[in-house]
């Protein structure tokens, strides 16, 4: 997968946004979580607020490979895609600071946690099995939901990937409220994390 242009900060930031964005240096902030947990659009709204790039691993993973994540599958397989999906990441995070969202599935790959670690700050955006049930009803582009049960197959995952996400620097929980509630909750926890304690 190659290389894609990166998309440019939106404009400076203000206030506590900017201490914030300066305590980052290098490093990104990485969102985990599941699929309808908000990453990319919570994800572009707090790069705003940062100044920074925002940039969507798997749109970056689609556009490297020409197809969707869906064709992916069907064409190559979850593995396959697991391996380019951790690559892409491990190129990503050369390029800090950003605000960066992953796919459900990307944190669930130890290499991949432990470059985050080294890299980034991870923030979980935890959502629970009603929100997410209730934002994916009206999304077919999901892959691993196509099964015969899909809100089933949800629970399944949350059960095997919450305990992961879990190792995430922070959690938020991701639930109804506008997403510049959840932005403002995030650079909250952000400001605890650096010790900028403001």
């Amino acid at each position: 997968m190659a290389d894609t242009a990166r998309p440019r900060p939106q404009g400076a930031p203000t206030g506590d946004a900017a201490v914030v964005a300066a305590a980052l240096e290098r490093r990104s902030i990485v969102l985990v979580g599941m699929m309808g947990a908000g990453k990319s659009s919570v994800g572009r709204r707090l790069a705003n607020r940062l100044g920074i790039a925002f940039v969507d691993a798997d749109a970056e993973i689609e556009q490297a490979a020409g197809m969707s994540i869906a064709e992916i599958f069907a064409a190559h397989g979850e593995p396959y895609f697991r391996a380019g999906e951790a690559r892409v990441i491990a190129r990503l995070l050369e390029h800090g600071p950003q605000v960066l969202a992953t796919g459900g599935g990307a944190f669930m790959n130890a290499q991949t946690r432990d470059l985050i670690r080294l890299k980034a700050i991870s923030v979980w955006l935890k959502a629970e099995l009603e929100v997410l049930t209730r934002r994916l009803r009206r999304r077919n582009d999901r892959p691993l939901l196509n099964t015969a049960d899909p809100v089933t197959t949800l629970a399944d995952l949350l059960m095997t990937r919450d305990p992961v996400y879990g190792e995430a620097d922070l959690t938020v929980i991701s639930r109804d409220a506008s997403h510049d509630v959840i932005v403002e909750e995030i650079l909250t926890a952000l400001r605890g994390s650096l010790g900028l304690g403001m």
